[in-house]
């Protein structure tokens, strides 16, 4: 079966985009990680298709899958680049677009190449934890802001070996049987905070993970290291905006903004 695609990536964070508005394209776990496979594949962070809407309340649903294979129930950078490709395909009123994912409903808004989600509730909050891992002790937040992730502010995120201190966090016991993404972040002079993160999935830092930020954000106004809106610094080199509610220890309407960009497009056979 031939499939076309689109490349897109959202602040580094890459995706294969596939249109299945009428529904009859099913991809297994190992189809999707050949696909992302960067040597023998398009290469990508994960995989997205744009699925017909599940009912009336939304106008179209995001199918995200990591570069493993395995279905995950959200992406931020994926639901930026998401929002781009259903306007391109002709989805919402190409400005705005609903749309379900299987972390709950969400909209979004595109401005001139900046796009603006609405992410789902945050769940699991759990600041002022610990855990300790073969490399050292660690002071970390918890939250799920889509997906879970552990939030550990560091002096110097560049001094962090990120593959095996992430591994560590993303497989400890205490986050069994799912395990969690792990971001370390660190405040800057200018009150910019520069993030980088261990996807679980992916398992490898990559250069964006929008949830990732937004966690990152969310606990640095709940514990007063930083003010509302929140510029997060990834790896990508982009600059991601965060906003959202608060009431007291409260959060709520998580909006994240950032770019959304295509790559190349081209068919490949699965």
């Amino acid at each position: 079966m031939e499939i076309e695609f689109t490349k897109m990536h959202g602040a580094g964070n890459d995706f294969v985009m596939i249109e299945n508005l009428d529904g009859k394209i099913e991809l297994t776990s190992e189809q999707v990680a050949k696909l992302c496979d960067r040597r023998f594949g398009i290469g990508a962070d994960g995989l997205i298709l744009l699925n017909p809407p599940a009912d009336d309340s939304v106008e179209a649903t995001m199918v995200y899958y990591n570069s493993d294979g395995g279905r995950v129930d959200m992406c931020g950078n994926g639901a930026r680049c998401f929002t781009s490709f259903a306007i391109q395909n002709g989805v919402g009123d190409g400005s705005r677009v609903a749309f379900k994912t299987d972390a709950g409903p969400m909209t979004a808004d595109a401005d001139n190449g900046q796009f603006t989600i609405r992410m789902t509730p945050l769940k699991d909050l759990a600041l002022d934890q610990s855990l300790t891992t073969p490399h050292g002790t660690f002071n970390y937040h918890f939250m799920n802001t889509g997906v879970e992730h552990v939030i550990c502010f560091v002096d110097d995120v560049e001094e962090v070996d990120i593959r095996p201190e992430g591994s560590a966090i993303r497989y400890h016991e205490q986050f069994a049987p799912k395990g969690t993404n792990a971001n370390f972040a660190q405040i800057m002079p200018d009150g910019v905070i520069k993030v980088r993160t261990y996807e679980r999935g992916v398992e490898d830092e990559t250069l964006a993970c929008g949830t990732g930020v937004t966690a990152v954000a969310i606990a640095a106004v709940l514990k007063g290291l930083s003010q509302q809106p929140v510029s997060v610094l990834v790896a990508g080199g982009d600059v991601l905006t965060i906003g959202f509610k608060r009431d007291g220890g409260s959060v709520s309407e998580i909006t994240l903004t950032g770019p959304a960009v295509n790559v190349f497009t081209g068919t490949v056979e699965v």
